[in-house]
């Protein structure tokens, strides 16, 4: 089975400290950066406008 990405792509600003924090975590834990954000935000509690 194959999966189909509807691609937005997204700039996301951070701090020295913040993209430190998030590199850490993705090296302690050996996943990728972009699987991390897609899980905080699937995790949000907003419902989608549309």
């Amino acid at each position: 089975m194959s999966k189909k990405w509807a691609v937005k792509r997204i700039t996301l600003n951070l701090t020295t400290t913040e993209a430190n924090m998030l590199e850490s975590y993705c090296d302690q834990t050996g996943r990728p950066i972009t699987d991390v954000i897609r899980e905080l935000i699937r995790g949000l509690s907003a419902t989608p406008s549309r």
